[in-house]
């Protein structure tokens, strides 16, 4: 039996574990990327550790979130990020090169590579033939001190794609159409691997658009083959030595096989609040529309930019909309301002955003009150625009450009103008300035540390019986941004007692206080709890309140990794009818934790308040166990654990 590729990179990178059988494997590290957002605390954590130098071939550090510098504590991060990289080895791409997804795909992504980042739509790089996983911090930093990556042995879906596009249909259309099959939940431990006939017409930046968005799944991570479109790309990027071909073997096997016939795609939308509730645009026809954003790290790309040069081309945004387009990195908007994109965005009526995160995590250009946002961004979670009540939905650049010129959703092969061509350029304009090179030896480096820069928080070793109350019961699809919301609170991303102060800012804002005037306690949540986000803060400020524990239907990958990081159990209910048997305010007790995390995981639980017992199973392996009673994984390290 032949190998798939996942097999095959994972295989070539295996330290630890079988991938044909148990249920946890360790990998080798060879990149690593942060953004500001999450990069700040990854190096605090690193630091911590004591190593020089980081350990990897590369190591990344990008400032794309919180580009908007509003007060001081944006700008002192970004010295502390750019002085701690000098300090150590690590690359710095300052604020305006790009977001972080884009640039590394552009000027550092290598085909057979392993890439962990700090973000949670790090499998961007999955579109260039990488294996790139999305991660907490914490987990980042051990990778740069040369430690393994620990993941659950992966499931790997094939996804064979036939067929053309029809006009205007396009790759934001086929991860849309993947998530009406997969569903954003249930996916916990799969990774998706294209094939087929099709990708002979998918150039690299919309087979990025197709694994960035692979995220949403809930998968570890999405790959496509590298091969001659792999070659094209690395070829205009002036980058031809990292290309190698990869594919999987012809009698390879997979645990499931989905087909998708792109010639038969529509134009698609997902509607609020969640990106698998899709729907065809054909079916919203009519229905008005009041802002359009067109980029973020999905769909920014020079491919993406020319399509809506040409669709606005003479034309103007209907005069109730407002346009915003923001370029994906540097290099693309240096190309489009090149080809004269954005005076013809400024002719529409356009406004030219960043080339950052932006409007995708709240950070500017938050919607009216009860609008509607069409975005090309990844995610359209309630109030994470930054506007409570707004309606955003998610949708390929043609339809976003549709939307923008009609006031409402169209078919944009209905504004009777011909569907827009675009071919690779042979070659992009390179210029790495603002991509700093670590100095060979930076032990001189002083790493400069503003007021709003603090240190990692400690945890203590879990102890063996808990008695404290259900301080929160929320039902199913709780994020990462509801737990800890983003926007105009990011700046606070290394203060953690003041950016602690806003858990559950937008679910119930008296959470902070009840907890600590408590001394802590626990969660519960419904199914497919802690999606979106790989923002390791949703477990350190809730640790920092004193929450011991969360109880749920199902905790989605990285944030159980992120809550066993930093001493919080994953408890996952053995019959998910007892979730509704519990009510906030419960005051449970839970016995023999050690002797249960290092047996079967399985703890009966006493309800004090109803007078009932339950079991809950600590969703850990055996090595993330031990890790969580010696209160998290720092501690773990300290203690000689790996």
């Amino acid at each position: 039996m032949g190998e798939n590729l996942v097999q095959k990179i994972l295989g070539s990178h295996l330290v630890a574990g079988d991938l044909h059988q148990g249920d946890e494997i360790a990998i080798r590290v060879d990149q690593t990327l942060t953004q500001d957002a999450t990069g700040t605390m990854a190096y605090l954590q690193f630091e911590t550790m004591g190593i020089p130098r980081v350990k990897t071939e590369l190591s990344v550090s990008y400032v794309d979130h919180n580009t908007l510098q509003v007060g001081f504590e944006n700008a002192d991060d970004h010295r502390y990020l750019q002085t701690v990289a000098a300090h150590h080895g690590i690359y710095y791409s300052k604020a305006g090169n790009g977001i972080c997804h884009q640039v590394h795909l552009e000027r550092f992504g290598a085909p057979g590579k392993t890439l962990l980042g700090s973000d949670s739509h790090t499998p961007t790089a999955g579109g260039i033939g990488m294996i790139a996983i999305g991660v907490g911090g914490l987990d980042v930093a051990v990778a740069m001190g040369g430690g393994a990556f620990y993941m659950p042995r992966p499931k790997v879906v094939k996804v064979y794609l036939t067929g053309k596009f029809p006009p205007f249909v396009s790759a934001k259309d086929v991860i849309l159409g993947l998530l009406s099959i997969m569903t954003t939940k249930g996916n916990v431990g799969k990774i998706v691997e294209y094939a087929g006939p099709a990708l002979a017409h998918l150039s690299v930046p919309e087979r990025a658009t197709i694994t960035n968005m692979g995220a949403e799944l809930g998968v570890t991570t999405s790959v496509f083959p590298s091969d001659e479109q792999t070659l094209s790309f690395l070829k205009a990027q002036r980058r031809e030595s990292v290309y190698r071909p990869l594919a999987a073997d012809a009698d390879a096997a997979y645990d499931e096989v989905i087909e998708i016939d792109l010639s038969k795609l529509q134009s698609m939308v997902a509607q609020p609040h969640s990106p698998d509730s899709v729907a065809t645009v054909a079916g919203l026809k009519g229905k008005r529309v009041n802002q359009v954003c067109i980029g973020s790290c999905t769909n920014s790309s020079l491919r993406d930019l020319a399509v809506v040069a040409q669709m606005l081309k003479g034309r103007h945004v209907h005069p109730d909309v407002e346009l915003v387009i923001a370029p994906g990195s540097r290099q693309v908007e240096m190309e489009a301002s090149q080809r004269g994109f954005m005076t013809l965005f400024l002719q529409a009526g356009a406004r030219i955003a960043e080339t950052a995160c932006g409007f995708c995590i709240g950070s500017g250009h938050a919607p009216g009150s009860g609008e509607v946002s069409v975005r090309s961004n990844n995610r359209n979670f309630k109030g994470r625009s930054g506007t409570a009540d707004a309606m955003v939905f998610l949708a390929s650049p043609e339809t976003c450009v549709a939307c923008a010129l009609t006031g409402e959703f169209t078919e944009p092969r209905g504004l009777g103008i011909a569907p827009p061509v675009f071919d690779l350029p042979e070659s992009f304009m390179i210029d790495d300035s603002m991509v700093l090179t670590p100095p060979p030896d930076g032990s001189a480096v002083e790493v400069i540390r503003g007021p709003n820069i603090g240190a990692p928080p400690k945890t203590q070793p879990l102890p063996d019986r808990i008695e404290k109350s259900v301080l929160l019961k929320v039902g199913d699809k709780i994020t990462t941004d509801h737990i800890m919301p983003a926007g105009q609170f990011l700046k606070y991303r290394s203060n953690i007692p003041r950016y602690a102060e806003v858990v559950f800012n937008g679910v119930d804002p008296t959470f902070p206080k009840r907890a600590l005037d408590a001394g802590g306690g626990f969660v519960v949540g419904g199914d497919s709890y802690g999606q979106g986000s790989s923002r390791e803060h949703a477990a350190i400020c809730p640790s920092h309140l004193g929450v011991k524990a969360v109880f749920a239907k199902a905790i989605e990958r990285i944030h159980k990794a992120n809550l066993v990081n930093f001493g919080i159990l994953p408890l996952v209910f053995e019959n998910a009818a007892d979730y509704d048997r519990i009510e906030q305010g419960d005051t449970f007790v839970l016995e023999g934790i050690h002797a249960s995390l290092l047996g079967d995981r399985v703890l009966t639980v006493k309800d004090v308040t109803r007078n009932f017992e339950f079991r809950v199973k600590a969703d850990v392996t055996q090595r993330q166990a031990l890790i969580l009673k010696d209160g998290g994984l720092l501690n773990h390290i300290a203690m000689g654990g790996k």
